[in-house]
């Protein structure tokens, strides 16, 4: 497994309950969430992803697909 960068990020307290939500719904951690929508804007945009570890992105939270069913929201 690929080392990770760790950093903070300051959130709207807002955005982070609608993210933890999300996640929850998703059944990732607000971590796999926040990569996760990171990493599906990039590559909407058409972002090259360089990592070292590309050959297996599959081992990673973040990369899996989202669960077919998800709970109705509150």
């Amino acid at each position: 497994m690929a080392t990770r960068k760790a950093f903070l990020i300051r959130l709207d307290p807002a955005v982070l309950t609608a993210l933890e939500a999300w996640a929850a719904d998703d059944l990732r951690s607000i971590n796999g969430q926040i990569e996760f929508v990171l990493r599906e804007a990039l590559r909407k945009a058409g972002r090259k992803i360089k990592t070292a570890d590309s050959a297996a992105p599959a081992d990673r939270e973040a990369d899996a697909p989202a669960p077919a069913t998800k709970r109705a929201r509150r």
